[in-house]
């Protein structure tokens, strides 16, 4: 027996009519929220790094010196002859380029190494709880929190040769040495350099390292005690293992903020830094706002650019093949 269907009432027929509008305008609009919420981030990293970086690779290949700051479009075309003058290793150009490249090898592998060291070691210190743990923790947070240059500025007051308070407490204090150092220029800059950088970042690592340690089971730690393992063994055998990961995302960002630092050298130094302590940052600065010769400048950045981009690489690449094989 077939029956018929009821007539629907007005208001529903009034829904169930605009329901196949409505629903594709309003999916829409979903899809479309995510990629408005990230356009002010994409146009900010667009104005702010991608086209800088891109116009920096231009100037690589213009004569760009100071009788052409007011016009760039005057500038002559330089090819490859900025890339070829600074390549130049025979050359005082060449020699200078190599000697910061180095200086800057060594200065990050010394101030990574000391970094983490210091790190590891403030994090499995603080890893158990004891009275004015937290306390502990904020004072070793201070030097992160301050900022840089004021930081800065105050270690370079310290570490004046006649008046600053190193020299004070290592020569009349402790009578350590009998003439007062120089910190600021010759050999000795190079060590200051490095106390600086490593007072200023070792927090931050301090800080990945306590948070990769406290999601580690306690059970580990409790496993490893009643194997006999002391505070060394649990630190290789399970600490180490389980910070893998924070580890070579740390390492990482220390090594390419290392590398291109340039706000402590310069504000240490102020515009010309001693050849002791010639980092390459400040060495593509001299080369293009010192001697107003901004298309060698570009091509040593460029350079850095391409050195940092293969490094990553090569890291990420064996990282990733380690924990393939793991």
């Amino acid at each position: 027996m077939i029956t018929a269907n009821p007539a629907p009432e007005a208001g529903t027929e009034a829904r169930t009519g605009s329901t196949p509008v409505r629903a594709p305008r309003r999916r829409k609009k979903r899809q479309l929220l995510p990629y408005l919420l990230l356009l002010p981030v994409v146009v900010a990293e667009l104005l702010i790094h991608i086209v800088p970086m891109f116009i920096g690779v231009g100037m690589s290949f213009l004569g760009l010196t100071q009788f052409f700051i007011r016009n760039w479009t005057k500038a002559p075309g330089a090819g490859l002859d900025n890339y070829r003058f600074v390549l130049q290793f025979d050359e005082a150009s060449g020699k200078a380029l190599l000697h910061s490249f180095w200086t800057t090898i060594q200065f990050t592998v010394i101030v990574l190494a000391l970094s983490w060291a210091l790190a590891m070691a403030a994090a499995v210190w603080t890893q158990h709880a004891f009275r004015g743990r937290g306390l502990v923790r904020t004072i070793f947070l201070i030097p992160y929190a301050l900022p840089v240059f004021a930081s800065v500025i105050t270690w370079s007051f310290m570490l004046q040769r006649d008046n600053g308070m190193v020299n004070h407490v290592l020569v009349d204090q402790l009578h350590l040495t009998d003439e007062r150092p120089f910190w600021l220029i010759g050999d000795h800059s190079f060590w200051a350099l490095i106390v600086v950088e490593v007072w200023r970042l070792w927090p931050f690592a301090f800080l990945a390292l306590t948070a990769g340690m406290s999601s580690i089971p306690a059970e580990q730690y409790e496993a490893a005690a009643i194997d006999g393992a002391g505070v060394l063994r649990s630190v290789r055998f399970v600490t180490l293992p389980n910070l893998r990961s924070v580890n070579q995302v740390l390492l990482l960002v220390l090594f390419l903020w290392t590398f291109n630092e340039f706000t402590v050298p310069y504000t240490f130094f102020g515009k010309s830094a001693p050849e002791q302590a010639d980092l390459i940052s400040m060495h593509i600065y001299q080369n293009s706002f010192v001697t107003w010769n901004f298309g060698t400048g570009s091509a040593m950045s460029v350079l850095l650019l391409l050195f940092l981009l293969a490094v990553t690489a090569v890291y990420l690449l064996l990282t990733r093949k380690k924990d393939v094989d793991a």
